[in-house]
């Protein structure tokens, strides 16, 4: 065995990967097949259906896994809807706002940022705004800002675009299986998620959903590995495009099987209860989320670093004494939260008490007092 590999389990409570659950990974062990075994197809009929389900997709949908993570979730919604010309508003909110436009960008897309401050969510006056001053071919938004831990406001904003002709591309990375979605209802065109966050899986496939208009209105994909009709080819008509993962479909098909036993709206319901009792505890020992109430996401906590507080020292105790790993903050939030994901299996009571006792220890050690 090599000697690099981990001999301690982490508990991870970042903004991804989340933990795995023991089911998803004694699925894992099955044998391998190849990508076009007819049990393999078996499994991609079944992943299809599941994630039809899941994102409440509209008849007429085509919903897939990706090969690749979440960033190739992103790139196969932009390149089978944007090409050379192409009209983009992107609402910009956080680091992966910021990735999306850069991904239309490269895509050819001319690109209108609506940019909204880092910790808020985006008004819809501020996009019927932006778009009566900017028409728009893509409205591109990210539901779930992994960044700043805020959740913008999709089911107001997807009728916004929809109202003004534009198709909807919708980054639900840190929220498909963790928060409510509902593509059909919202009128989402195009989304994507990842399997590592809410979904309890390893990283490694990207679920994906096209509605019915962005089927329509798909452009000449610039990229083979991410072409949508050589895609749908592999997975419907059984044609060969690349050798996916045996093993890491067996994780998805287990851990989307999971969540339906679990039923979506009890999912959900739990996600919202352990994010209220940590926001709870928190104000009890003096620490506060970044984003207000009513904009805060339940999967990823955005906790504001103290005044005096060395941040990446915290998040080194954590993981050195308690095997907890916890996220920084990215760009101009960095240094100055600490991200922490509470999704999926590591969505749990149990994981709240053990990390606020190693953060009030880690605290101490420098000198930091906490409330309570």
């Amino acid at each position: 065995m090599s000697n690099l590999l981990p001999d301690n389990e982490r508990i991870l409570l970042g903004p991804g990967p989340s933990l795995t659950s023991p089911r998803v990974m004694r699925a894992m062990a099955a044998p391998t097949i190849s990508h076009l075994d007819p049990q393999m197809m078996a499994l991609l009929d079944d992943i299809r259906a599941r994630l039809t389900r899941l994102f409440h997709a509209p008849d007429g949908s085509f919903a897939l896994a990706v090969s690749g993570t979440g960033t190739s979730g992103m790139e196969t919604a932009v390149a089978n809807l944007v090409r050379e010309g192409t009209r983009a508003l992107v609402v910009v909110s956080g680091y992966f706002g910021d990735r999306l436009a850069q991904m239309c960008e490269r895509y050819g897309a001319t690109v209108t940022r609506l940019d909204v401050e880092w910790g808020r969510a985006c008004d819809p006056d501020a996009l019927r705004a932006a778009l009566k001053a900017s028409p728009a071919d893509i409205v591109a938004m990210v539901h779930a800002e992994t960044s700043t831990g805020v959740l913008n406001p999709i089911d107001a904003l997807a009728p916004i675009a929809r109202e003004h002709g534009a198709l909807t591309i919708v980054d639900a990375v840190t929220s498909f299986g963790g928060h409510p979605l509902d593509v059909a209802a919202w009128g989402v065109d195009a989304c994507y998620s990842c399997t590592q966050k809410c979904l309890g899986a390893p990283s490694g496939l990207a679920p994906v959903v096209f509605g019915p208009r962005a089927l329509e209105r798909r452009v000449k994909c610039r990229s083979f590995y991410f072409d949508l009709q050589l895609l749908e080819d592999y997975w419907l008509k059984r044609k060969y495009h690349h050798t996916m993962s045996s093993a890491l479909v067996y994780a998805l098909d287990e851990a989307l099987a999971i969540v339906e036993e679990e039923g979506l709206e009890a999912r959900w319901a739990r996600h919202e209860r352990n994010h209220d009792e940590f926001a709870k505890r928190l104000a009890a020992i003096g620490l506060s989320l970044l984003p207000p109430t009513g904009e805060r996401l339940w999967t990823l906590n955005a906790v504001r670093v103290p005044d005096g507080v060395d941040e990446a020292a915290v998040r080194t105790h954590l993981l050195d004494e308690f095997g907890i790993e916890i996220g920084a903050g990215l760009g101009p939030l960095a240094g100055k939260i600490w991200r922490v994901g509470l999704m999926g299996a590591s969505s749990t009571p149990r994981l709240i008490v053990l990390l606020l006792g190693a953060l009030e220890s880690a605290l101490a050690r420098q000198g930091h007092r906490v409330h309570g």
